[in-house]
């Protein structure tokens, strides 16, 4: 061993190099710290993990089960109004809204009727005073015929009615005759509530006897007692019969044609109505 060999002294430790270091050593200074940061980062990692994991069955709860109610309509609507345009018009409410009075289906015992069409009218007496519908009236003339054969012979008196032509028969009457509106629809129906309207409503009187015509005593001519025994073979019958559904007054001189589909119908709520 030479001087200089011996003369060297032994390195002191702050004069090591940094690759005589151990490279765990230098990788972490403190490798208490270093384990600690790892212990945080695998703990976040797992409470993330958990927190997807319970967001996931909180997802499939709803979906299967519906744990969780949808909000109400009426916070949807509040939270999403519906979109309103000033140029849309405003609908009136219910409570503004003005009310169509109905028509009543009955008024003192009497049933609302439609007026004819005048196209549709052909008249039954030569002076064109007396007029039915043309079905009819090619019934009526048939059944006149028919009796005047056995010699019997019908007065017609009124036929088709406007609504003009009741309002007299009802009103004025009415005031002529002193009667209140309940007895005078006994008798007579109101304006718009008359089977004369619908041209299907004859009154018949008898031409040997017309001191009974319009009148009860009717039921003692010749002419009612041919009508009640034959007036069904031309689809004709008494519209107003004794103790009468409606409870309008015994008329054996009213009758009404019931012979076609139409004018069945037109009386059908007369022939339902109960007693």
């Amino acid at each position: 061993m030479d001087n200089a060999s011996l003369s060297r002294k032994p390195p002191q430790a702050s004069e090591l190099v940094a690759d005589e270091i151990p490279e765990a050593v230098r990788d972490h200074p403190y490798p208490e710290a270093g384990q600690s940061q790892s212990k945080k980062k695998g703990l976040i990692w797992k409470l993330l993990g958990l927190a997807a994991l319970a967001f996931g069955v909180s997802i499939w709860l709803h979906l299967n089960f519906n744990l969780f109610p949808a909000t109400s309509q009426a916070e949807q609507t509040q939270q999403n109004p519906a979109p309103t345009s000033s140029a849309s018009p405003s609908v009136p409410s219910p409570a503004t809204t003005p009310k169509v009075p109905a028509v009543p289906e009955n008024l003192l015992g009497h049933l609302p009727y439609p007026e004819a069409p005048a196209k549709d009218l052909v008249s039954v007496t030569s002076d064109g005073s007396v007029k039915l519908r043309s079905s009819a009236a090619a019934k009526y003339q048939e059944m006149a015929n028919a009796a005047a054969a056995s010699g019997v012979y019908f007065a017609p008196i009124s036929g088709f009615r406007s609504l003009q032509d009741q309002q007299h028969v009802f009103f004025d009457v009415k005031a002529e005759r002193r009667q209140n509106a309940s007895k005078r629809a006994e008798v007579s129906a109101p304006p718009g509530y008359s089977e004369h309207h619908t041209g299907y409503a004859i009154d018949i009187g008898d031409g040997s006897a017309p001191e009974h015509n319009l009148s009860p005593s009717f039921e003692n001519t010749q002419a009612f007692e041919w009508l009640e025994a034959n007036a069904v073979a031309f689809s004709f019958e008494m519209s107003f019969p004794k103790n009468n559904r409606q409870g309008v007054s015994y008329e054996p001189w009213h009758w009404r044609f019931v012979g076609d589909k139409q004018s069945l119908e037109t009386f059908y709520k007369a022939h339902s109505m109960k007693k």
